[in-house]
């Protein structure tokens, strides 16, 4: 697998432009394919209540700015409107657009699940200490070490070829039959979602969708 996908990932990572230079990109997978692709599956991790009846899938890369500001400042204020109030949910997929985001989103999957949000969140708001630095492996050991994971732990972590192998074929899939071409980028109940990732934006779409009281 490893032969495989790596230089796959090396194709489709390191040219991405920007998301402002980008067209957006039709998905090559059925009607019948996305539904299934997008469902949510065992390996995902779901914010919010999982019977939630708007579900919003995110792909992100944890070293990508402009998800650190989805995650910063619009999941807040989704999170008290929507996800908390149990009408809708987050998943967060993995995009990765470079090596230290790869590894990061390793040793994010590599924590509990209950923990693995407030991870991504420290993660996001410490991007500039650990994504922008050569040697982002020892920064990410001490975040990780911070949350409870110790080194034994993080170096079998961010060697297994098994979680490596989940990261960058959720990226493959995303870019070859869902059409994502940037991030972050989102589908809300299916459909690509194609507005600026604002909370106004969000709040507008999601309201077309809520179940009339």
């Amino acid at each position: 697998m490893r032969k495989i996908w790596f230089p796959v990932l090396a194709l489709l990572v390191f040219a991405v432009p920007p998301a402002s230079a980008q067209k957006p990109s039709a998905p090559t997978a059925s009607p019948a394919d996305m539904a299934r692709l997008l469902a949510v599956g065992p390996d995902d991790r779901v914010l919010g209540k999982t019977d939630a009846p708007i579900t919003i899938v995110e792909y992100a890369s944890l070293t990508c700015p402009h998800c650190r500001h989805f995650e910063v400042d619009v999941l807040p204020k989704l999170k008290e409107k929507w996800i908390d109030t149990g009408k809708a949910k987050l998943v967060l997929r993995d995009f990765p657009l470079d090596e230290a985001a790869l590894r990061a989103a390793m040793v994010a999957r590599c924590a509990p699940p209950d923990r693995y949000y407030p991870f991504v969140d420290t993660l996001f708001k410490s991007q500039e200490e650990w994504g922008t630095t050569r040697d982002y492996k020892t920064a990410l050991q001490r975040i990780a070490q911070l949350g409870g994971m110790n080194k034994k732990d993080f170096t079998a972590c961010i060697d297994n070829k098994a979680g490596e192998n989940k990261v960058v074929e959720s990226r493959f899939i995303a870019a070859e039959k869902l059409g994502v071409e940037s991030t972050p980028s989102f589908f809300v109940n299916g459909t690509k979602f194609n507005g600026a990732p604002t909370f106004e934006a969000f709040d507008q779409q999601l309201s077309s969708l809520a179940p009339k009281s």
